[in-house]
């Protein structure tokens, strides 16, 4: 129970500060003298460091042991936090979140592990409570991150980290020392991804050459994956059909949905003029719809229908609600400019979500859920990062982003078509 209780706590302490910090970007803009083009690099330093280890950091609870990793993993988190809340350049406050990136992407995956290691109900009611977390800080985050930002500053929102991740640190020392001696780690395989990722996000924005280079890491990657002894990713999971077209899929939804923080945020303060608690009230419809369609209209209806068509009518319906989002008026006001929108938004994203989830995981095998989970995760996340950087070195203008986000959800409702039918994703 305390080892369960521990790694919620953990996530939501990394989910959290995902959706805080996106409030607090036009006040770090202001203080460390971000230009627009490279603001964007506060959270896509965090997206792509978070991607690039995801599948390592999993490993590193079987071969290290979940206590160690889970220290290791707050105690990198915890320290970034609050050198980044203390940061006096932007340089500085990159490397910090890039640092975030890769203790979450040790402590995601093995809180995961850990609240998955028991049998019968006591397990499920785990990883419920787990889901739960997760949600619950995505959305606490916006109100908090207003609410911190307004009255402390944006430096709060980094160093509320320090205390929370010290008493999970405390709190750790009761976990068991387990740890597989037989497993292994693929070192190299780590280091090509998550720097192949880097530079490629890197590369989009500022350097085509630097770009060039991260793609051909990421390709050497995959063909290492064929010939090392302990793949991070086994060749078997990615040749399957529904988990190479689901991953696809995913990562476009992420190269959109994630994106759209990071453009609300700055959209509601420049164009509203609304301040930082303003702007985290003001996406609670975002985040609130979106979990009632997801968690009371989406089972109900996969119950009732195919899940390919309903990624397909999820993505064009949040694509609509993203061209409603880009003819945003300041004359508008709230209610018209960004909270009609945000129905669309969230009900198009509330069914995209969890029926791709399912088709992407139909066809593997039992052995192999989760390998395919943690590419699934890592293609959602390098989504994130690719898909900000690539509109964030395209245009400035709110209304092109909104546009450029539309665009990109509708090329994942034109793939989510050649995602196998119920029947055909059926593990053989």
């Amino acid at each position: 129970m305390r080892s369960r209780t521990l790694a919620c706590a953990a996530q939501f302490m990394v989910v959290l500060d995902v959706s805080v910090v996106n409030v607090a970007l036009p006040a770090v803009r202001s203080s460390l003298g971000f230009s627009d083009a490279d603001l964007h690099w506060v959270v896509n330093a965090y997206a792509l460091a978070h991607a690039g280890l995801l599948l390592l950091g999993g490993r590193l609870g079987d071969v290290l042991g979940r206590r160690a990793a889970l220290v290791g993993g707050v105690g990198l988190f915890t320290a970034a936090s609050a050198v980044g809340g203390m940061a006096d350049s932007a340089a500085l406050l990159v490397a910090a979140r890039a640092a975030q990136g890769l203790g979450a992407a040790v402590v995601t995956p093995t809180t995961l592990a850990i609240v998955a290691s028991g049998r019968g109900a006591g397990r499920t009611r785990a990883l419920a409570a787990w889901t739960a977390v997760a949600t619950a800080g995505g959305t606490a985050g916006v109100l908090v991150g207003g609410l911190l930002t307004e009255t402390l500053g944006w430096r709060s929102t980094l160093l509320v980290n320090v205390p929370v991740g010290v008493v999970a640190l405390w709190w750790a020392r009761g976990l068991p020392r387990e740890r597989d001696g037989a497993a292994r780690v693929d070192v190299l395989g780590a280091v090509m991804a998550t720097t192949g990722l880097g530079a490629l996000g890197y590369g989009i924005s500022r350097d085509w050459v630097v770009a060039a280079a991260g793609a051909g890491l990421i390709g050497a990657f995959a063909v290492w994956q064929t010939r090392a002894r302990a793949p991070l990713v086994p060749p078997g999971v990615a040749r399957t059909r529904s988990v190479a077209v689901g991953n696809v899929v995913v990562l476009l939804a992420g190269a959109a949905l994630n994106p759209m923080w990071f453009y609300l945020a700055l959209a509601m303060r420049d164009e509203l003029g609304l301040g930082p608690l303003g702007t985290g009230l003001g996406l609670l419809p975002h985040t609130v719809l979106g979990v009632v369609v997801g968690v009371r209209l989406t089972p109900w209806l996969l119950d009732r229908f195919p899940a390919r068509p309903l990624v397909v009518i999820g993505a064009l319906t949040a694509a609509a609600g993203f061209v409603w989002q880009s003819a945003l008026d300041p004359g508008a006001g709230y209610w018209a400019g960004i909270a009609g929108p945000a129905v669309v938004i969230a009900l198009g994203s509330g069914l995209l979500n969890t029926p791709l989830t399912a088709t992407a995981l139909a066809g593997v095998r039992p052995a192999d859920t989760g390998a395919a989970s943690g590419l699934l995760a890592t293609a959602k996340q390098t989504g994130a990062g690719l898909g900000l950087a690539a509109i964030a070195s395209s245009t400035t203008d709110y209304g092109a982003a909104f546009l450029a986000i539309a665009a990109i959800l509708a090329a994942a409702s034109a793939g989510a078509l050649f995602l196998p039918a119920a029947r055909e994703a059926e593990p053989r």
